[in-house]
């Protein structure tokens, strides 16, 4: 799950995202015992309410999909889809953004122009200072 803009996701980037993404959902509305410990749902449950700001993520997702034409199903997200704000550090930010610089340079190349200086942040997301989040577990690279 990125905290990267969607837009800034390849068609892979993205699709992939949206299956994370709807698995976070299942364990955070308690239907899976798998994927519980995954690090960046922290941020999630942390929120004022968690199924409003996965489901505000999910939206993200599917609004972008959706400008690229391809069609997300949003009956799939669970209860609301509007969320107050999430924090996330410009250096988790930034560490997301040469993650992803590394991945795109083996799978979709032609993709990298749109990462060359951004990293704008998810639209649930609000940037702070600060270095990578700490329950990143991740390496750049």
């Amino acid at each position: 799950m990125w905290s990267l803009n969607p837009s800034l996701l390849d068609r892979q980037g993205l699709i992939a995202c949206w299956r994370e993404s709807l698995l976070a959902q299942a364990v955070l509305a308690g239907r899976t015992a798998g994927y519980r410990h995954h690090p960046q749902l922290t941020r999630f449950r942390d929120s004022a309410e968690p199924m409003a700001a996965i489901g505000a993520y999910l939206t993200g997702l599917a609004d972008e999909a959706t400008v690229r034409g391809y069609r997300f199903d949003r009956t799939r997200i669970d209860g609301p889809v509007e969320s107050a704000p999430i924090s996330v550090t410009s250096g988790q930010l930034l560490l997301e953004r040469e993650h992803l610089t590394a991945k795109l340079r083996l799978r979709s190349p032609e993709w990298l122009a749109r990462l060359e200086a951004a990293t704008t942040p998810h639209p649930l997301f609000v940037v702070v200072d600060g270095g990578p989040e700490p329950w990143e577990r991740a390496s750049a690279g």
